[in-house]
């Protein structure tokens, strides 16, 4: 099975749309709410990222509460979506000046495989490209998994916290994690 790793199309939304929810439910059951993890579904996320990669395509800013203009790159496996990244400027406004990886997930049946790094690797190329000199991710606290797959990349928590909202899942407590870039 050979990754390869590409910028996501509007065609790639339902691929996009299983990974996410697949993972949600693997990497975070036990620090979200159950009832929120089952109530996932994917034909809600298709829509969501249907309309996601219709506005970046466009140019359009990518999420609702700002004006950052993010990509996705998709992993692929015989011809499968695997696996996704999301990378850009920062959203939050005292990151505004940082680059941000805001989302990066790959099913469970290829954790472990390479194709988390083949996306982190390239998104980190995205955004030294686009001339960001740092960059930061938010983790959900407790996800050891995450915490150790990022420490690999260089990734390193700051000390900063928030309660963030996802998915229908509320006050999720979640830690900064930065990277040098240049």
């Amino acid at each position: 099975m050979v990754t390869r790793v590409r910028p996501a199309t509007v065609e790639d939304a339902r691929g996009v749309a299983t990974v996410h929810v697949e993972t949600w439910r693997a990497a975070y059951r036990g620090l979200i709410d159950d009832a929120v993890l089952d109530a996932q579904r994917v034909e809600q996320r298709e829509q969501m990222w249907t309309r996601w990669l219709e506005r970046t395509g466009a140019g359009q800013p990518s999420y609702g509460d700002g004006d950052a203009v993010h990509r996705m790159l998709v992993a692929e496996a015989d011809g499968a979506i695997t696996g996704w990244a999301t990378f850009g400027r920062g959203r939050d406004a005292e990151d505004a000046g940082r680059g941000e990886l805001a989302g990066l997930y790959v099913l469970p049946g290829h954790w472990g495989t390479g194709t988390g790094h083949a996306l982190i690797e390239h998104a980190v190329l995205g955004l030294r490209s686009d001339g960001w000199r740092e960059a930061y991710l938010w983790v959900l606290h407790g996800n050891e998994r995450a915490f150790r797959f990022y420490g690999r990349h260089d990734w390193h928590a700051d000390g900063t916290e928030r309660l963030g909202a996802a998915g229908g899942a509320t006050e999720l407590r979640e830690l900064r994690l930065v990277r040098r870039l240049a």
